[in-house]
């Protein structure tokens, strides 16, 4: 007998929910096949049976929450001498435990008589319940409302009306909602936001364009503030740590996470070791995981393990926000939409009012591990290194 158990699907990942089981009780399974569907806060992923036999028991239900290493099914890899392809058949159809089933054939092979004796009583009605008599005293009893528990203000429910469309929470977006409530309810946020003048890096843009190794592609904006937020965590550790119990934990690699909308909700792939990559390297990684998250294909080890996040919400109206910490980090940068505004700047000793291309950049950082001063400090650092823009390829 094998018992399947819920495996490690990312570093930081330590439970996930059993979104619906590819295989039933009875059916016979081959080893790498898939057997149940799991869901984390990073992505679902399909579960492969360890090993060939007959899936016996399922030992957790669709919608369960499952601890890493809990049990999630059993395997009888020794069933498979033991039945035929007829008897699964049956066995699957009704819910049969093959495992338990007394074979009366041949070296104790089960037959479909062994199965079909067991099933046939479960398809029998059940007798009718007598009635039962009520007393007196509780006919007459009259309801009594639920005892009061607590204070606590609740909004009214809402009666859908004629017209109105009610679409359930999936998987992901239940994920996604009980991170986001946890995270605001874990950390203290403080968002700060600064002016970034993105003018030079728009011209820098331009060389990059130009420049054999790009191929006429140019890195992105986003690249570039990715290079200048990695630049300074390493400059501000504290900025690159995470919270674990009543320590703080400042992390040596610089794992920098990059939000991707995809079809199916929001996505957070990590670069691994983002410190060590060339403008070029950021811009190829950053890429090639928005293409795997966007084609389905990520896996949970690129979801896991980041240590701080950057966020680009889009290009159109977006003028600044305040996003929500991804868990158990400390900082979240937010891009804003660039814009040409009139802004006033000194030229040759003098004050002149001349167009840039300006962004508001937000941080959100957790009150737990750094201070203000902290926090605007390295926001400020992010600024310099993008308005200066002597990044190389």
């Amino acid at each position: 007998m094998t018992t399947v158990v819920m495996p490690a699907l990312g570093e930081s990942v330590s439970e996930g929910t059993v979104v619906r089981w590819m295989a039933s009780p009875g059916q016979r399974v081959e080893r790498d096949q898939p057997l149940v569907e799991i869901a984390t806060d990073k992505a679902n992923t399909e579960v492969p049976s360890p090993a060939a036999g007959v899936l016996v028991e399922q030992l957790a239900a669709e919608g369960t929450v499952v601890q890493v290493g809990a049990p999630l099914a059993r395997l009888d890899d020794a069933a498979l001498p033991k039945s035929t392809p007829v008897v699964r058949n049956v066995a699957q159809e009704h819910g049969l435990d093959l495992g338990a089933v007394q074979g009366s054939g041949s070296g104790g092979r089960i037959v479909k008589a062994d199965v079909v004796g067991l099933v046939e009583p479960r398809s029998a009605p059940p007798p009718p319940e007598p009635p039962r008599s009520v007393p007196p005293t509780q006919l007459s009893r009259p309801s009594q409302a639920p005892p009061v528990t607590t204070r606590a203000y609740r909004t009214p429910r809402y009666a859908p009306q004629p017209g109105d469309q009610v679409v359930p929470f999936d998987q992901r977006r239940r994920l996604i909602a009980e991170h986001m409530v946890y995270s605001k309810q874990t950390s203290p946020h403080v968002p700060c936001t600064a002016e970034v003048d993105m003018t030079r890096l728009a011209k820098l843009r331009g060389q990059w364009k130009a420049a054999k190794e790009t191929g006429g592609r140019a890195p992105s904006f986003l690249v570039g503030v990715c290079r200048a937020a990695v630049q300074a965590l390493g400059e501000f550790p504290r900025l690159n740590a995470v919270v674990q119990d009543e320590s703080i934990i400042l992390r040596k690699d610089v794992n920098l996470a990059v939000a991707v909308e995809t079809e199916k909700g929001l996505l957070v792939p990590v670069i691994r070791k983002a410190d060590e990559k060339s403008i070029l390297g950021l811009s190829r990684a950053i890429e090639e995981l928005a293409a795997r998250a966007r084609s389905g294909k990520i896996t949970a080890d690129e979801l896991s393990g980041g240590s701080f996040t950057v966020s680009n919400p889009g290009l159109k109206g977006n003028l600044f926000g305040a996003a929500i910490i991804n868990q158990p980090q400390t900082g979240i940068l937010r891009m804003g939409e660039i814009v040409k505004r009139a802004v006033v700047r000194e030229v040759d000793g003098e004050d002149a009012i001349v167009i840039r291309q300006m962004m508001y950049l937000t941080l959100s950082y957790d009150h737990r591990v750094i201070d203000g001063v902290t926090g605007n400090g390295f926001l400020h650092r992010v600024k310099e290194l993008i308005e200066a823009a002597e990044f190389t390829l």
